[in-house]
């Protein structure tokens, strides 16, 4: 049994001291989501409780250490509540981090003081452990993957090789003068932090301290996060380097970098070992114009090729005008007026789900009933209700695929010649027309309606027409219609990229040019035409001898080629 698991004594609460890692919420370890979903506080600064606040359960309170984000570190501790349940945590206004860990833990209440990286390398952390120690507070830790590891290894560098060279880890904040004449004496692998305006100063301290001029070095900033950029230079040109890439002088010179020196972090290496950088729509922004369920494996897929989606949903979806013929509908399934339901949509799926609720049914409804879904977003909604669809199509995922695979109506083997079809108001012809054609009748039912969903934030239409969004995907051609209309005109520098013919030509007749189409109907195929486009326009790059750009890095207006998918 894990600690956490244990019942604390109420009077004294419980702390779990735990390390959020260097930024890649992905990185947080079971242990770590395991203790977040018990917390009944969280205490953090602003970056960190961006990364591990989705593993909070519901109600939560979070206490910020930082009063003003923008200036880690300083200020007054703030608390804000995540929703309404929990109205307050108990802490002062005025306290240093170890006060506020103690304070929230009192009445046992279970707080998770949340880190940067590891725990057992954070500057305060074993002050605010000792602090608890002293006060009768039980805690544990739970360790995080520490940033000067993590980093490394996202920006392609490992530590240590067959050769097994000695690794030294330096703070160059905080270095002596004995520290950097050991590690400037020694042959090994340094890892420095540092902040990106020190570098070139912690470079010279190494040189000064007896490394050679041209040892290879890289340098990483946002670490393991899709802003990661690194670059690879030697001790004696990592200044020029900045400058030439115009990193320096910036007013960000004061962010965290992880720099490594060494031969391990030689640029031939590197560019063979860069796997995160290296993916195909790394650090790109996509607009996705769905909601965020209809999005959520979509957006998982483009996450995993290093792109940032951004879901803006352009469509709303609300109930028939008038409900009596989904009534009618629903109780003629109970009533075994049906042999056939067919779905053509996740919304048609719970909008009939949320019927059955209101009447007090469930999956059992569906007795005796063939079950039809088209699309696999589809069939797993219906899974998720407890239905195992009878027909999927076996092709294309539309009413088309479905008529080549609906068996004709045979009243030898069908007792009933009905089938029921809820669906949006918009939808097509197509699937009535074909099933009366197999001899079947139709009950042709309104379950929802379709409507242009709110105009998003005014930030987000500023992307999209200034090209701060790097691609688009279109899957279907209202998606088209309802994100200009709500949104603007995408920029001309943002990809374009379509489902299919239809989509494409609504996208062409409003002025967008279609840079990449899915080869067949399916979000995820679109996901993966797109991730295509990306690799071959950074292998483009690459062979011309050219930096490898995001789309919105481009100048603003700059003419593209054509490219065809």
């Amino acid at each position: 049994m894990s600690p956490t698991t244990l019942p604390a004594p109420p009077e004294h609460g419980h702390v779990t001291f735990l390390g959020a890692g260097p930024g890649d919420p992905g990185l947080l370890t079971l242990r770590a989501v395991e203790a977040l979903a018990n917390a009944d506080v969280l205490v953090a600064e602003h970056e960190v409780l961006d990364v591990v606040r989705t593993h909070a359960r519901q109600g939560v309170a979070e206490v910020h250490t930082d009063a003003d984000p923008s200036v880690p570190g300083t200020g007054t501790p703030q608390l804000t509540v995540v929703d309404g349940a929990s109205t307050t945590a108990g802490v002062p206004l005025v306290r240093d981090a170890a006060h506020l860990v103690m304070e929230a833990a009192r009445g046992g209440r279970r707080v998770v003081r949340a880190v940067s990286g590891d725990p057992g390398l954070d500057t305060y952390a074993a002050e605010e452990m000792l602090a608890c120690a002293s006060a009768g507070v039980p805690f544990e830790v739970v360790p995080g993957i520490a940033a000067a590891v993590g980093v490394p290894a996202y920006a392609g560098v490992p530590l240590r090789d067959a050769e097994g060279a000695d690794v030294r880890f330096v703070d160059a904040r905080s270095a002596s003068d004995r520290c950097w004449t050991e590690v400037g004496a020694s042959d090994g692998t340094v890892v420095v932090s540092t902040t990106l305006d020190s570098v070139a100063a912690a470079a010279g301290e190494l040189v000064s301290a007896g490394r050679k001029p041209d040892t290879p070095m890289t340098v990483t900033v946002g670490g393991t996060t899709t802003r990661q950029r690194t670059w690879t230079a030697t001790l004696g040109t990592i200044a020029q380097t900045l400058k030439q890439a115009k990193v320096l002088p910036s007013p960000e010179g004061g962010r965290p970098v992880i720099a490594v020196v060494g031969e391990r972090s030689a640029a031939a290496q590197r560019d063979r070992l860069a796997w995160f950088e290296s993916k195909p729509l790394f650090g790109w922004k996509v607009l996705v114009p769905r909601t965020k369920e209809q999005a959520a494996s979509l957006s998982d897929q483009l996450r995993s090729y290093g792109a940032v989606p951004h879901e803006v949903p352009t469509i709303a979806v609300e109930p028939p005008r008038t409900p009596q013929q989904m009534e009618r509908a629903v109780k003629g399934l109970v009533t075994g007026r049906y042999e056939w339901i067919a779905f053509t949509s996740v919304n048609a799926v719970k909008a009939v789900r949320e019927k059955f609720e209101e009447y007090g049914l469930d999956a059992r409804a569906f007795a005796g009933i063939k079950v039809a879904a088209v699309g696999e977003q589809t069939a797993k909604a219906l899974i998720a209700f407890g239905v195992k669809p009878d027909l999927v199509p076996s092709g294309e995922q539309s009413a088309a695929g479905l008529l080549e695979d609906w068996p004709p109506y045979d009243p030898v083997f069908d007792p009933i010649d009905r089938v029921f079809l809820p669906r949006a108001d918009i939808a097509t012809e197509t699937l009535v027309a074909g099933l009366i054609e197999l001899g079947w009748e139709v009950d042709d039912v309104t379950a929802y309606r379709t409507v242009r969903a709110s105009p998003p934030p005014a930030e987000t239409r500023e992307a999209i027409k200034g090209g701060g969004f790097d691609a688009v995907l279109f899957t279907s051609s209202s998606t088209v219609r309802n994100l200009v209309g709500i949104a603007g005109k995408p920029h001309n520098v943002t990809v374009i990229a379509c489902i299919g013919p239809a989509t494409a030509k609504t996208a062409e007749e409003h002025g967008l040019r279609v840079d990449v189409m899915a080869p067949e109907p399916s979000v995820h195929k679109l996901a993966e035409a797109l991730a295509d486009f990306g690799m071959r326009r950074r292998m483009a790059a690459l062979e011309a001898g050219d930096p490898v750009t995001r789309p919105s890095e481009r100048r603003p207006g700059a003419r593209r080629r054509r490219s065809t998918t």
